[in-house]
């Protein structure tokens, strides 16, 4: 039965969206003015939502080529939130490649480890040189842990790593500076007064939010680099530990522990002088990062709404008073309220979202340029669309309801009258 009565309103349901539409056509410049302050509205929050997911999205990714199940064996502990003790950290001792050589024959069961400390300087070939490198020597492991894909040549193998051979792998935007016309594979770099071969390159990987751009690094065997690094003078050195499948990253951490303390020769009361860190640190805190901004942005940008949707509803009503006399002459003639209803909210539905889709070819737009000058990725995902759409829906709703009811509820003899 209600089926029936639904298909029966059918044609006048679609009868009054024609007639609204037809409205929007014949009040260019009303229907101008409306469009703009919805465009602006939707505009300013869907590009606060994009450039949010986006970071959000990249620095996930970013944190995620850190490893899940890694466990890094530093001097300072991440995060920390509140008051950050560093005084307690200061003194501590920084892992040294002893500590890395006792824990990889005391720990029974992990995958891979790894060794690494890093300095910046200037590398320098045919003429050329790139400032500020990051220059990491690290173990022959570093590439199963890291992901990081070779475009030309190859990784120093684990004999490489322990003998300290003179070769080293390019991030791509310094064999770019130092090679920018040949293949740098097989070519030698200057690097401290030091000679190096270069056996290999890494893809280039674009920029990161986390860590260091890998397309500045230049990665030395760990070997090499205590030939002519101090030790004692090195800061910021790290041992890095896959856990197996077979072992939680909890009891491997616990198994960790105790070995650090063992070859630290720690007494049982006494703390640890040692972080092991892990990727939830970072990703508890990134939770609340964008949990904070994401309210900004619906703050900012509902202002930006609230503005758009105020404007929808004095036009609307502007275009109930001009039009009362058509409106007492339709229901004059027999049109019912819910026609009049839905052709008001079609003419506000329809403002609203044509305002919206504008709106979003401008936040494309601006993502465009943003990431083209910024060497940065920003998206319009299929989300912030929907989100574009459905937001521009409600507001049409929302602010052309009260001018809608107004209009279905003139009594017809009044509306002619006041018309004329």
């Amino acid at each position: 039965m209600k089926l029936n009565k639904l298909l029966a309103e059918l044609p006048l349901l679609l009868e009054s969206i024609q007639t609204g539409i037809r409205s929007l056509s014949v009040n260019k410049f009303r229907t101008l003015l409306s469009l703009l302050g919805i465009t602006v509205g939707i505009y300013s929050i869907i590009t606060v939502f994009a450039m949010v997911d986006s970071l959000e999205r990249n620095i996930r990714d970013s944190v995620q080529q850190l490893g899940n199940n890694v466990v890094y064996i530093q001097k300072w502990p991440w995060g920390g939130g509140g008051e950050y003790p560093w005084w307690k950290y200061l003194n501590r001792p920084e892992p040294r490649y002893e500590d890395f050589e006792k824990l990889s024959r005391l720990v029974r069961n992990y995958d891979k480890m790894v060794y690494a400390f890093g300095l910046t300087a200037t590398a320098k070939a045919y003429g050329n040189q790139v400032e500020g490198a990051s220059v990491l020597f690290t173990s022959h492991d570093y590439l199963a842990l890291w992901n990081h894909k070779i475009w030309q040549g190859r990784f120093f193998t684990e004999q490489e790593s322990r003998s300290g051979a003179p070769v080293c792998v390019l991030g791509y935007d310094v064999a770019e500076g130092l090679f920018p016309q040949m293949n740098a594979v097989g070519q030698r770099i200057q690097l401290k007064g030091k000679k190096l071969t270069v056996i290999g390159v890494f893809e280039k990987t674009g920029k990161s939010l986390v860590g260091n751009d890998n397309d500045q690094n230049i990665v030395i065997p760990v070997n090499f680099g205590r030939k002519f690094v101090n030790e004692n003078a090195i800061n910021g050195s790290f041992i890095m530990v896959r856990a197996p499948e077979n072992v939680t990253l909890t009891e491997f951490k616990d198994e960790l522990r105790q070995n650090m303390r063992a070859i630290r020769r720690l007494k049982p009361k006494a703390e640890d002088n040692f972080a092991l860190n892990e990727i939830s640190l970072i990703s508890s805190s990134l939770d609340q990062i964008f949990r904070i901004v994401t309210i900004a942005g619906i703050f900012i940008g509902g202002f930006s709404i609230l503005v758009g949707g105020f404007g929808i509803a004095n036009i609307m009503f502007v275009s109930v008073k001009e039009r009362t006399s058509e409106i007492g002459i339709r229901k004059a003639l027999g049109a019912p309220r819910r026609f009049i209803l839905g052709q008001f909210l079609t003419e506000s539905v329809a403002l609203c979202v044509v305002g919206g889709l504008i709106g979003l070819v401008l936040v494309f737009a601006t993502l465009l340029i943003v990431t083209g000058a910024l060497e940065f990725p920003f998206y319009l995902s299929a989300k912030n669309i929907v989100q574009g759409v459905v937001i521009s829906v409600a507001i049409g709703l929302i602010s052309g309801y009260a001018p809608a009811r107004s209009a279905s509820q003139l009594d017809p003899v009044e509306a002619i009258r006041q018309g004329n």
